[in-house]
């Protein structure tokens, strides 16, 4: 099983980075992690099987990790012909969300009928679900609920434990998403600096212990902290980089 970083940037692109989306991949599993703005462009330039992949799980309504969605969707449909079924599962909400974000990018497309079966699921937070060969558990972590709620998940898989942060400043219910987890992708997008919504990284290194990740990887990083990742003790995303479960 492989995790790929579609992309790992902030909502400006900071250094040129796409919007947060990962590729997960494994003997019974082809899944994003959401699917921000920018995440079709960088599928293409990365040769992604778009037409393999059967679930797409979303973290919380802002564009840049889930503005990608229409795009995905009617290339499946009128592109690449697409005739497998697929999940999209978020935050209770997705239903009116998805109607919304689809009209926004087309208008017209909000009660578009696919060729292919489209299953759209409300994850209920703090439960676990179990989608196709997937078990994620859903965290309220604190970002936007404007935007939400806004999720963190734990993803079991094949043994493993893929768990993301999502967008958030500090909050207990990073602890249980990441504790010990063989992979917890983390954002981190200042260095020292408090950003409301955001996480600083210093404020993640003082609760690392209570985590102990078997391996953190930082995403979501701004100027600031792309400016400084030589000096980070920790290792840090890059567009494309394939991290091996």
């Amino acid at each position: 099983m492989h995790l790929q970083f579609v992309g790992c940037g902030d909502a400006f692109g900071s250094g040129g980075r796409f919007n947060t989306c990962f590729h997960l991949v494994g003997r019974e599993i082809n899944a994003l992690i959401d699917c921000g703005s920018t995440s079709l462009v960088s599928m293409n330039k990365l040769a992604i099987n778009r037409d393999a992949i059967n679930a797409i799980f979303l973290s919380h309504f802002h564009a840049d990790h889930v503005g990608g969605l229409p795009f995905f969707m009617l290339e499946a449909n009128y592109i690449l012909k697409r005739e497998r079924a697929l999940t999209v599962a978020g935050p209770p909400g997705l239903k009116s969300r998805y109607a919304e974000t689809m009209e926004i990018g087309f208008p017209g497309t909000r009660a578009l009928e696919f060729r292919f079966p489209l299953l759209l699921r409300e994850l209920e937070i703090g439960k676990r679900a179990e989608i196709g060969a997937v078990q994620v558990t859903p965290f309220h972590v604190v970002h936007d609920d404007r935007a939400g709620p806004c999720l963190g998940f734990r993803f079991e898989a094949e043994g493993k434990v893929i768990a993301f942060s999502g967008d958030t400043e500090w909050t207990d219910a990073l602890i249980g998403i990441g504790h010990e987890a063989d992979i917890f992708i983390c954002e981190a997008y200042t260095r020292e600096r408090p950003v409301a919504t955001h996480m600083a990284l210093s404020t993640l290194e003082r609760r690392l212990g209570q985590i102990r990740p078997k391996r953190l990887i930082l995403t979501h990083m701004s100027n600031d902290m792309l400016a400084r990742r030589a000096e980070l003790p920790f290792e840090t995303a890059e567009d494309g980089m394939i991290v091996e479960l």
